[in-house]
């Protein structure tokens, strides 16, 4: 009977792995081209998928995610303590409002503006389409702990209207986790959930485990929740990958106390602390990115958005390593640092298959960036938007042109 069971077991593992075989190949495969760039300091050149273009729309001040409300208004969070707005076509930034600290990233629901900041979750009266917010009209709705490394705090309308934010851990191996047996300040790592039943809002975790989530959306055909996620730093320059990970509502991803090594979950003895859950209830990623690519924004492509063959698919912002070898840090050589980039994690029957890259040149020979790639959203034009923080800071865009006169490159 137990020969049975395994020869069922194995004869099941290796139908599953020739279904997945078969749903890499039917993806259809991307062709790209370099196309030149002109900066407002000199030209760049960037690979990109043949059929587009790359654009800088306009330089902002650190800005970092962002959201488009209803009427087609573009808003972005940004490291400077402003929120901006841009109207179409998103060449004419105006600060919407200035908050102070770190308004990393804001979201639109009927009648009111949802900004998180690193200490809490503030909401000011809005209608899309307005030019100015009173500062003194932004209130907080509910604390956060703050405090430590990882001062972003990413918030989001899931489709079932509640409010979602992500928060990381302080550092890499610090002793937080999403639940009430820990301090308030400790409460980091995941994904959390607003509960509004109260008359004083309050969070519930919903995913913890996670390092730094720092962007996450839903797909839009299935409806599940996709995060990205920096692993830490501590385990040199090619471990652990970074993660792209499904989260359901109680899942727990490991971090600190585990890590995925590409092949299998790993305890890591970067801590002493018993984990709060066992190994075996750890949700393996499902799909990676290599150690210090600093995975940012992720904006899934809805139907009629960029290219067909790319609806449905998962587009990352990686911001690119600080770490370099072999000193690591600014020590050592620039020009072996992780570069930026964006990448498309392929979707076959709602279930992740592969990571493709859709933008790469970011990063010189000699390790100089002329951009780093944060925020990234899908306008109602279909186009890709994305923000970034380093080297131009500002808005770029990347929509199909109708023809170009670069050569194509295989994928």
């Amino acid at each position: 009977m137990l020969k049975a069971l395994i020869k069922r077991l194995c004869a099941g593992a290796i139908l599953s792995l020739l279904l997945s075989v078969q749903a890499i190949a039917d993806l259809a495969s991307l062709e790209y081209v370099t196309q030149s760039l002109r900066l407002p300091d000199r030209e760049v050149s960037v690979r990109l998928p043949a059929g587009f273009k790359l654009e800088l729309l306009t330089t902002l001040k650190q800005p970092r995610l962002m959201t488009f409300a209803d009427n087609g208004d573009l808003l972005i969070g940004s490291k400077s303590g402003n929120v901006y707005r841009l109207p179409p076509p998103y060449t004419d930034p105006q600060v919407l409002v200035r908050t102070g600290d770190y308004p990393h990233s804001v979201a639109v629901r009927e009648g009111e503006l949802l900004i998180a900041r690193t200490d809490g979750l503030y909401r000011a009266p809005y209608q899309p389409g307005e030019e100015h917010i009173d500062p003194g009209a932004v209130t907080l709705v509910a604390r956060l702990p703050a405090g430590g490394g990882h001062s972003s705090r990413t918030v989001a309308i899931g489709p079932d209207n509640r409010v979602y934010l992500g928060l990381g851990i302080s550092g890499n191996c610090s002793d937080e986790y999403l639940s009430d047996s820990y301090p308030f300040q400790d409460r980091r790592g995941g994904i959390l959930v607003l509960d509004e039943s109260r008359e004083q809002p309050q969070w519930k975790p919903f995913a913890s485990g996670l390092r730094n989530p720092v962007g996450f959306d839903w797909h839009p055909q299935t409806g599940n929740l996709y995060a990205a996620n920096n692993g830490p730093d501590h385990l040199g320059y090619d471990q652990p990958p970074e993660y792209f990970s499904r989260l359901t509502e109680g899942s727990f991803h490991g971090m600190p106390w585990f890590q995925f090594n590409g092949t299998g979950i790993r305890r890591d003895p970067c801590i002493d602390n018993p984990p709060p859950r066992p190994i075996d209830e750890v949700t393996a990623p499902v799909a990676t990115f290599p150690a210090r690519n600093a995975p940012m924004g992720v904006a899934f492509v809805p139907d009629g958005g960029l290219m067909p063959v790319l609806e449905g698919s998962a587009i990352v912002a990686l911001h690119g390593s600080w770490g370099t070898r072999p000193a690591g840090g600014a020590r050592g050589d620039p020009a072996t640092r992780r570069p930026p980039g964006l990448v498309a994690v392929r979707f076959s029957d709602g279930e992740a298959q592969l990571v493709d890259d859709l933008v790469r040149g970011f990063q010189l020979p000699d390790g100089k960036r002329w951009a780093r790639p944060v925020g990234v959203a899908i306008g109602p034009d279909g186009a890709l938007y994305f923000t970034s923080d380093g080297g131009v800071n500002g808005l770029f865009r990347l929509a199909p042109v109708s023809s170009r006169s670069t050569d194509r490159e295989p994928g």
